[in-house]
């Protein structure tokens, strides 16, 4: 619920939508780092049952290289919203760079059963394929932004 002060602020859960986007874009441009993971932190704190905010708590962890807290995250965040296409590709992605590669093509098969779009489809059956290199995590970071 959003609630409008006296002021003016909009303050309610909606409000850490802002955060999150700035946070993710300084991400993706490698820049205010600790900023924008604290940004996406408190956002998960405010709404920490939203499986989507999780994702990007853990799609920022593996953007960062931190596989392991991104992998902790992806996985929360599939339990809480198991049917999205893009949150298990995340989580394909993140136990492939942890050395889980037989739980990375599962989640990849499981995604593709979901019906992902043309793009998506074509990205995540490369990865069936042929297994993550840079350009495949770029394909996917670009799909789910």
């Amino acid at each position: 619920r959003t609630r409008h002060t006296s002021s003016g602020r909009v303050t309610g859960v909606q409000t850490c939508a802002l955060p999150i986007y700035l946070g993710y874009s300084w991400i993706e441009q490698k820049i205010h780092l600790e900023e924008a993971m604290a940004m996406i932190r408190r956002a998960v704190e405010l709404r920490p049952d939203d499986g989507y905010i999780v994702d990007s708590l853990g799609w920022a962890y593996f953007n960062i290289g931190d596989y392991e807290n991104a992998v902790i995250h992806l996985e929360r965040a599939v339990q809480l919203q198991p049917d999205d296409v893009t949150i298990n590709d995340h989580l394909g992605d993140a136990f492939w760079q942890v050395g889980r590669k037989i739980e990375a093509r599962f989640q990849w098969q499981h995604a593709l059963e979901l019906e992902p779009d043309e793009e998506q489809e074509a990205a995540i059956k490369e990865k069936l394929k042929n297994g993550l290199e840079d350009a495949d995590v770029e394909m996917s970071a670009d799909a789910g932004s």
